[in-house]
Formats: C-alpha cells, sequence, structure tokens
C-alpha cells in the first residue's frame, strides 16, 4: 500500500506543474481570493459545477472569465435574465419553410466552460432547463437528445444582497452544484494591488495554458489519491451528522436543521477531499482535506429552520458544531 500511495504522489507531482501554469495566469488578473480560485481548480479536477455568492465588485466574473482564457476549451457566458426563456439557454427547433422540416439551433449550454452571471436573476423555468444538462450531461430540444462535450463546467455567480428582481433557486438545482463558496472582501493590501493595477492598465492578456486532455489527465490522478476506509466513514458520519444530530449529542442543533444533506454530499465530499489533496501535492486524503472542504459542499445542502433564522444562526455555524462534535478519525 505505501508503495502504491508513493507512485500516486509521483503522478500528483507530475502533474503538479499544469495547475501552477494555470494560476500564474490567474494572478495575472486576480489579487488574491486564493480560496475562490482553490475552489475553481477543485471543481475543474472533479468535474463538479461551482456557485459562487457574493456582494458585486469582487471579481467573480473576472476570475471564471479568466479561466476560460487559460484553458483551451469553447466557453459561453450567459446573462441571467427575468425575460430569458429555456430556449435562450439550450436552444430550439426552427422551422425551414422551403421544405417544411425542422432544424436544431444549438443554444449556448452546448460549451465546455458556461458562466450562467447572476444566476438568480432568471425565473425557475429557466432554472429547470438546467438540471439535466447539469446532472446528466445531455440537453433534450424537442424529441431528440443531445450529449454535452467534455470537459462540461456549469460556473455561476449570484448576489445574495439584492432581493428585487430575482428568485430563488429550486432546491433540486442547487443540489447539483459540487460547491457554494462565499466570496468574501479583499485584504488591504490585496485591494491596494487591484487599484494600482487598474489605476496603471498592468493586467496582462491571459494565454491559454491548459488543453482538454491536460484536464483529463489531472482529472485521472485526482480519481487515483488513495482514501482510507477510516476516512470514508468519518465522511459519511458528518454528513449522518446534518440529518440526525442527536446521534452525535448535538441535540441543540436538532431544532436548527430542517433538513440534512443527501448521500451526494458524501460523494462530492470524498471528491472534494481528494482534490485537496492533489492541490496539496498529496496522493493521500487526511481528515483535514475533509473538514477544508466541507463548508462549501455542505452550506447550500443544510436547510435551517425559522428558529435558527431567529437565531441569526447560518449554515456555517452549524457545520462548525458538527465538525467539532464529529470524531476524527
Amino acid at each position: 500500500m505505501q508503495a502504491d500511495i508513493q507512485h500516486i504522489k509521483e503522478k500528483v507531482v507530475e502533474k503538479a506543474d499544469l495547475i501552477r501554469r494555470l494560476n500564474g495566469e490567474l494572478g495575472k488578473v486576480v489579487v488574491g481570493q486564493e480560496a475562490m480560485v482553490s475552489r475553481l481548480m477543485v471543481g475543474l479536477l472533479t468535474d463538479g459545477h461551482v456557485l459562487l455568492e457574493g456582494v458585486p465588485g469582487l471579481a467573480k466574473t473576472t476570475v471564471i472569465t479568466a479561466l476560460a482564457q487559460a484553458l483551451a476549451v469553447d466557453f459561453s457566458r450567459i446573462q441571467f435574465t427575468p425575460d430569458l426563456l429555456p430556449a435562450d439557454l439550450i436552444g430550439t427547433m426552427i422551422y425551414v419553410p422551403g421544405d417544411g422540416s425542422f432544424t436544431t439551433r444549438k443554444g449556448p449550454i452546448f460549451s465546455n466552460l458556461v458562466l450562467a452571471d447572476e444566476i438568480n436573476r432568471a425565473p425557475s423555468k429557466v432554472q429547470s432547463a438546467l438540471l439535466e444538462a447539469m446532472q446528466e450531461r445531455q440537453v433534450t430540444i424537442g424529441t431528440e437528445t443531445y450529449s454535452l462535450d467534455r470537459p462540461f463546467l456549469v460556473l455561476a455567480t449570484q448576489n445574495p444582497i439584492e432581493q428585487e428582481g430575482t428568485y430563488p433557486l429550486p432546491e433540486a438545482q442547487v443540489d447539483r452544484f459540487m460547491l457554494k463558496v462565499t466570496i468574501t472582501y479583499p485584504e488591504p493590501d490585496e485591494e491596494r494591488k487591484v487599484l494600482d493595477m487598474a489605476l496603471d492598465e498592468t493586467a496582462r492578456p491571459v494565454q491559454s495554458v491548459l488543453s482538454p486532455q491536460d484536464i483529463f489527465d489531472m482529472q485521472d490522478v485526482v480519481r487515483m489519491i488513495y482514501i482510507d476506509d477510516q476516512i470514508k466513514d468519518y465522511i459519511v458520519s458528518i454528513v449522518r451528522a446534518t440529518r440526525d444530530p442527536k446521534s452525535f449529542q448535538l441535540d441543540h442543533i436538532s431544532q436548527l436543521v430542517d433538513f440534512g444533506a443527501s448521500p451526494r454530499a458524501s460523494i462530492f465530499l470524498g471528491k472534494g477531499a481528494r482534490a485537496i489533496a492533489f492541490l496539496n501535492g498529496r496522493g493521500y486524503v487526511t481528515p483535514q482535506d475533509v473538514k477544508d472542504i466541507a463548508y462549501d459542499v455542505l452550506r447550500h445542502r443544510v436547510i435551517l429552520t425559522y428558529e435558527a433564522e431567529a437565531e441569526e444562526m447560518t449554515s456555517d455555524d452549524v457545520i462548525r458544531q458538527i465538525l467539532s462534535a464529529v470524531p476524527v478519525p
């Protein structure tokens, strides 16, 4: 087993240069925001969709656009608006008057990397149109089903503070996002660098440094990373604690959680922990890797009660108490 882990580590080190090159290109236009960039890397390495939530002006759209430029893949940006229709997203059937037939016009969802900007501004019927694409990697137009090319990632942004003209995302769709990342304000020194870059116009153009095959190669290595059975049990215990807090002596939390996380959370915790191990240059997963990714995997899957809102408790507060209570292997 030790020899296998050493072999996996060699593979990880071999592919580490690809991540360094990618981070180098993103660093041309993005200052700080290491957590956001790291979670985008996790999504890329695990083929998982990512939802970025933060107030306007925190470089959410900028970093996703830069990521698309650094990857030699097809990219579509969709600005979600209240009058957007499902056909504007997935495409539609077009009538051809000449011979009376119909032809398919594919929508912008047919790209490798899709930026769903301000995703909560579109009505529920448009959100639902994304479900099949995000989960099945396919789209149905009329009676025909079309497979989406790999890689296929939906990177979405939403504004948490403005409510006018926005629609809450359906729970079924939110659950399709592997990660929900909360973006915070930069540190003072980082903001000063942002200001200098903007005033001096010193940002350099982003170059394409990774091909689709490079992405597939890294994903293959991530799938090889070793997870011990005790770590797997630890992941399952964390997710179970969101559903049945009393089993882990968390009686006070049971009144705060309306619905816990589904088995999809366990899957994404395992995949995300592997990606964190890869980014840290290891061929095996540690409990800390699971803790590091737990907030982003669980915060949109732990549904709180009205009592929790009255007490000004957030999902992150509940997750923090769960991670403190569940025994670490």
